[in-house]
C-alpha cells in the first residue's frame, strides 16, 4: 500500500471515528433533553389539573427545531469533534512521516567508510521502502567506487616506488662518481629533489589511502608528550637557523598520553615544517603545551602570510594549498596537514587552524589524556 493510500485511509477512519462520536453524543443529549422536557411538562399537567377544574389536555410539546439547543450541541460536542480530528490529524501526519525521519538520520551518519551499511526497511512495501532500496544501491555502488580508487591508489602508488628508487639510486651514483661540470652538478641535484619531492607524495598518497581503508594499526602506549615536544622544538631550532626565524617555547607542562609515539612525531614535525616554510625571515615560531580540562593542548603558532577565511575550511584536504602558499620555491605536496588531521583524529584528538593573514597562525592540537596515561 503506498503512503497516499495509508494516509487516506488512517484519516477517513480518523473522520468516520469523530462522526460516530459527534452523532452519539449528540443523540444522547437530544435524548436527555427530549426526557426532561417531557418530565417539565407531565408536572406542569399534574399541577395545573389540581388547582383548576376547566382544565384542558395540553397539546404535545413542540417537536419543532430549537435553535439555542443545536448551538449549545456546537459549543460542547461540535468543537470537541474538530479539537479531536485535528488531533487525530497530527498524530496521523507524525506516524506517517515517522520513517521519513528515522531515514534521514540514517542517511546523516553515511559516510566513505560505512557506505557498505544498508539502510533497513520498514517493510510495508510503501514509496520509502522503495526509496531505501534505491539508496542502498547508490551507496553499494558509491563503495565500490571508493574500493577501486583506493586500490588504483595503492597499486599505483606500489609500482611507483620502484622506478623512484631506481633513479633516485642512478642520480645519486652519477653525482658521487664525477667528473661533472658545475651545470651539470645543479641538473642532477634538481632531479635529486624533485625524484624526493615524488617519493613524498607516493609515500603521503599510500598512508592516506591505507588509513581510509582501516589497514594502519596504531599502537597505544603511554609516553610523555613534553619530552617529544621539547625535542621537536630543538629540530625546528634547527629548521629555522638559515631562515633566521626565532624559534620560542613558552610552557611545556609534563603530561602522559597513550598513542602511536612514531605517528605523533610526524604529526608535530608536519606542523612545524609548515610554520618554518611558510613565514617571514626573522620571523617567530612559538610552542606551547599545557592541560586543558581532560586534554593535552599543544599550540603552534608562526608569524606569515596567513591563510584566508575562505581557505580555512580546506585546509587539511589532499593537495590544497592556498594562494599565499603556491610559492614554487616553498617545497610541499600539500598531504602533511591531511596526514596530521587523521593521525589526531585516529588518537581521538582535535586539531584546527585559526589565521589573522599577514600577522599570526596558530595551530592547536588536542589530546585527550586516559587515567591510566595519568598514573603512568
Amino acid at each position: 500500500m503506498t503512503i497516499r493510500s495509508r494516509m487516506t485511509v488512517w484519516y477517513a477512519g480518523i473522520l468516520l471515528v469523530s462522526i460516530l462520536l459527534i452523532a452519539g453524543f449528540s443523540f444522547i443529549e437530544l435524548r436527555n433533553r427530549q426526557r426532561e422536557a417531557q418530565k417539565e411538562a407531565a408536572e406542569q399537567n399534574k399541577m395545573n389539573r389540581e388547582n383548576s377544574m376547566d382544565w384542558e389536555e395540553p397539546a404535545e410539546p413542540d417537536g419543532g427545531v430549537n435553535w439555542k439547543d443545536v448551538v449549545d450541541l456546537a459549543l460542547w460536542i461540535g468543537v470537541p469533534g474538530v479539537l479531536l480530528s485535528i488531533g487525530g490529524g497530527w498524530w496521523l501526519m507524525r506516524k506517517a512521516l515517522a520513517p521519513v525521519t528515522i531515514l534521514m538520520q540514517k542517511a546523516e551518519q553515511i559516510n566513505d567508510r560505512n557506505l557498505h551499511e544498508k539502510l533497513v526497511c520498514s517493510g510495508n512495501g510503501d514509496e520509502l521502502d522503495r526509496l531505501t532500496d534505491v539508496f542502498n544501491t547508490m551507496t553499494a555502488r558509491l563503495d565500490g567506487s571508493f574500493q577501486n580508487m583506493r586500490e588504483f591508489t595503492l597499486h599505483a602508488s606500489h609500482e611507483l616506488k620502484t622506478p623512484l628508487t631506481i633513479l633516485h639510486g642512478e642520480i645519486e651514483t652519477a653525482l658521487a662518481e664525477g667528473p661533472l661540470t658545475q651545470i651539470q652538478s645543479e641538473r642532477l641535484e634538481r632531479l635529486l629533489d624533485e625524484v624526493q619531492r615524488l617519493a613524498k607524495i607516493v609515500d603521503g598518497l599510500t598512508l592516506l589511502t591505507r588509513a581510509r581503508a582501516d589497514q594502519i594499526a596504531l599502537e597505544n602506549e603511554p609516553f610523555p608528550l613534553d619530552e617529544m615536544v621539547r625535542d621537536v622544538f630543538a629540530d625546528t631550532q634547527i629548521l629555522a637557523k638559515s631562515s633566521e626565524i626565532q624559534v620560542q617555547l613558552t610552557i611545556c607542562e609534563s603530561i602522559m598520553i597513550c598513542g602511536d609515539r612514531h605517528r605523533l612525531r610526524q604529526t608535530l614535525l608536519n606542523l612545524v615544517d609548515n610554520a618554518v616554510k611558510y613565514n617571514v625571515p626573522n620571523g617567530l615560531v612559538t610552542f606551547s603545551l599545557a592541560r586543558a580540562q581532560r586534554c593535552a593542548e599543544l599550540i603552534i603558532s608562526n608569524t606569515g602570510p596567513g591563510i584566508s577565511s575562505a581557505h580555512l575550511a580546506r585546509v587539511f584536504d589532499p593537495f590544497f594549498r592556498a594562494d599565499a602558499s603556491r610559492n614554487r620555491t616553498v617545497d610541499g605536496c600539500g598531504l602533511g596537514l591531511s596526514i596530521a588531521k587523521w593521525i589526531v583524529s585516529a588518537h581521538g584528538g582535535t586539531i584546527k587552524i585559526n589565521s589573522n593573514p599577514r600577522q599570526i597562525t596558530t595551530v592547536t592540537l588536542q589530546l585527550p589524556m586516559a587515567p591510566e596515561c595519568k598514573a603512568a
